[in-house]
This record gives structure tokens, C-alpha cells and sequence, in this order.
């Protein structure tokens, strides 16, 4: 019986991988991708030759039944995601919950993730928050709205650049503060501060919006503006 190990990969900074998860590449019989062009990347950064499949959230059935047959039949197959941990927000843990459910180890393989990293920095209390990955589109997005206003713990989800406008103005009744932080790991890497309607008003002036968001509504009060050489970082301080 094979293993499926769950590769961590980088959000951003090529640099943030785990020698343990560029052994696990090595050595496994394939890599499973969210898109092989992406991770065939950093494969090429570290010179890394194991065979490379496509596995997506368009993956049939049929492909998954394949998978666990090849699993059985004593191959190790790692699984990766374009950026950060499979199986959280990713398609990778339908998968995941097939292979365990076929008796077969699925193993983690630790790394870079893009709520946990944001979360670091982000100046706010993380003693208990809640996780809601990417928020619906239509159907059931007030009701989590509502939701977040009322709840009392930190609050963290993930937003795209032409949705986060919308977004925030959504939140311009909630009586919280927010952190948006973005292009984590990368060079522009950068924590906005501040209510909704402030940090609505600091994008909005932007001529264009870029990078995925990791958004985090707090009662935490505001980190001071920090300046020094190099320093990224936007505070939005309430007036």
C-alpha cells in the first residue's frame, strides 16, 4: 500500500518549502497538481525531475478511482496545490477524504499558509478565530455578513482582487476593525489596517487592484504606524 503525502508548497517566496517536502518531491512516483505549469516552477528551482499529473477541482471520479488504485498498487504519490497547503480551500481534500476513506495514509507534509501567515502579522488577538475560506459568491453571502458582525472572535477568509470593493462595503456597518494582507511573502508583500471604510477608500484610490486577499475582522485595537527603511506596511489608523 502506497502513501499520499500532502506537499506544502510556497505562497509566494520560492524559498519557503521545507526540506522534508523537496525530499518528499524527489522521491515520490508522481506529483499530483493543481496545474502542472505552476508547480513545474519550482520543481525547475530545485531541479526536480519526478513526473508531474494534473488533479483540479474539474478532476472527474474516474480520476480519483484511478488515483486510489495506484495507491493501493504500492505507488507514493504526493499532492500539491498551486500555493500553500492542499486541502485547505482546495480542491485537493475531496481527495484527500476518498483516499482515507479507502483505508489508504494520507500523510502531511507541514508548510507555508497563506491565513496562518497573514495571521502572524497581523497584530490581533488569535487566541481563537473562525476560518471561512473564500466567502459565496451569491447565495448564502449576507447571511455569513450578518454572521461576521455579530461574532466576537477574530474572523478570517479569503477574497479576490475584483470582489474585495464589494466586499468591504459589505462590512461598512460592521463595528470592527480589519487587516487586509496581501502579495504575502512576495516583494510588494502588505498589511492595510483599518475600518472597512477606510481601507474601502485606501484601495479605491488604487488604479488597479492586485493580488489575492487574506481578510481578518478583529476587536483588537490597531498596531501604531511603524516607520523605517523598506517598511511596506499601510496603517489605517482610526481618527
Amino acid at each position: 500500500m502506497g502513501i499520499l503525502y500532502c506537499v506544502s508548497t510556497p505562497i509566494g517566496n520560492l524559498a519557503d518549502i521545507t526540506i522534508r517536502a523537496l525530499d518528499i518531491l524527489k522521491t515520490v512516483n508522481t506529483i499530483l497538481c493543481e496545474d502542472t505549469r505552476t508547480t513545474k516552477t519550482l520543481l525547475k528551482h530545485y531541479q526536480i525531475n519526478t513526473p508531474t499529473e494534473s488533479y483540479h477541482q474539474n478532476s472527474t471520479a474516474q480520476q480519483a478511482a484511478q488515483i486510489i488504485t495506484r495507491l493501493q498498487s504500492g505507488e507514493n504519490l504526493a499532492l500539491v496545490s498551486d500555493a500553500g497547503t492542499p486541502g485547505i480551500s482546495d480542491p485537493g481534500s475531496l481527495l484527500i477524504q476518498q483516499v482515507l476513506a479507502a483505508g489508504i495514509t494520507v500523510t502531511p507534509i507541514p508548510g507555508a499558509t497563506a491565513l496562518i501567515c497573514a495571521l502572524q502579522a497581523a497584530g490581533v488577538d488569535i487566541s481563537s478565530f473562525v476560518y471561512l475560506g473564500f466567502l459565496p459568491h451569491k447565495k448564502g453571502r449576507q447571511t455569513l455578513f450578518n454572521y461576521i458582525a455579530q461574532e466576537t472572535r477574530t474572523v478570517v477568509f479569503y477574497e479576490s482582487p475584483h470582489r474585495i470593493l464589494k466586499t468591504l462595503t459589505a462590512l461598512k456597518n460592521c463595528k470592527r476593525n480589519i487587516v487586509l494582507a496581501r502579495e504575502l511573502t512576495k516583494i510588494h508583500e502588505e498589511f492595510i489596517r483599518g475600518t472597512a471604510e477606510q481601507v474601502y477608500v485606501e484601495l479605491f484610490k488604487r488604479p488597479k487592484i492586485l493580488g489575492e486577499f487574506v481578510v481578518i475582522i478583529h476587536t483588537s485595537p490597531l498596531a501604531p504606524l511603524l516607520i523605517g527603511e523598506g517598511n511596506d506596511e499601510i496603517y489605517l489608523v482610526p481618527r
